[in-house]
């Protein structure tokens, strides 16, 4: 029987204790002792997570794929993604935690920082300007969030955009860069993203993606799988939820519409599909999401 991978808000909270915050901040240390300095698979439903080790060592774990932790490093985390991490004992470092609607480019949106967001990421900051840069800025980013002075959230989003837009050009322009099938497969899930964006309304089949990318969809499952922690379809779905869910809470249209904007044309089966996906009906979800957040 397949083991279902739990979704947490924090790891180690119940899905149902909904925080109010679009950025949390705290030490790696401070929850992974927790646990025994390992954090079992999980995913996030509505969260992207940036961690900075700066000491220690360990494994992150991305679906079935185990990756060495080398310090100074940088690991972002995608929404949706089955991940999970062992840690030694002198680990350092802060994890942050953030609402992925709040991004400046939201994961999967069709840009090369948004393609760049949607998969995981281990960046060594090994020397240079930009490397010192960002580790000071995250540094920076988690003194800031423990603070009450003004204009603290302006610069809170300065400083996350700052080191997560450096973070993505020192990625994508290391000497470096690994070259294996595992990169390769990281472009081909970035590339079914774009193509997920510019095709999601129109409900492409999981098969219709493999084919524009040249692959069978047992093939493209298969990398999705090592790359995300999820099929194509599911990647399909939990984008479809997540627009939904945008368009839902930060829009007054009724649900009828955004069913209708999404490419649906039963809103009935719309309600059917998140209801499905996520437990509550639409309407449902958006009284309760807008009263959260106060709106």
């Amino acid at each position: 029987m397949k083991k279902t991978v739990p979704t947490y808000e924090l790891y180690g909270e119940k899905t149902g204790e909904r925080p109010d915050f679009w950025l949390h901040c705290e030490t790696i240390p401070s929850r992974s002792s927790l646990y025994h300095w390992e954090i079992g698979l999980h995913r996030h439903e509505s969260f992207f997570q940036i961690l900075y080790i700066a000491g220690g060592s360990g494994d992150a774990v991305f679906g079935n794929a185990v990756n060495m932790i080398e310090p100074p490093m940088v690991i972002t985390v995608p929404p949706a993604l089955s991940h999970g991490f062992r840690f030694s004992r002198d680990i350092d470092g802060f994890v942050f935690t953030i609402l992925a609607s709040h991004l400046k480019t939201t994961p999967g949106e069709r840009s090369r920082l948004g393609a760049w967001l949607a998969v995981p990421h281990l960046i060594r900051l090994d020397g240079g300007e930009d490397a010192a840069y960002i580790a000071a800025t995250l540094t920076r980013l988690a003194r800031e969030w423990e603070t009450s002075r003004g204009n603290r959230a302006d610069l809170l989003d300065a400083y996350l955009t700052a080191a997560l837009t450096l973070t993505a050009r020192l990625d994508e322009t290391s000497d470096d860069r690994d070259d294996s099938s595992q990169s390769e497969n990281e472009r081909r899930v970035q590339r079914f993203q774009a193509l997920l964006q510019q095709h999601l309304r129109s409900h492409w089949p999981a098969a219709a993606y493999a084919r524009e990318l040249g692959l069978s969809q047992t093939h493209l499952n298969r990398i999705t799988r090592a790359v995300v922690g999820l099929s194509a379809h599911e990647m399909i779905s939990r984008k479809l939820v997540g627009e939904a869910k945008r368009e839902l809470v930060f829009t007054r249209a009724s649900v009828q519409e955004i069913s209708f904007r999404l490419g649906f044309a039963d809103p009935a089966y719309f309600s059917r599909f998140f209801l499905r996906q996520t437990g509550v009906t639409p309407r449902a979800w958006r009284l309760a999401e807008r009263d959260r957040l106060g709106a």
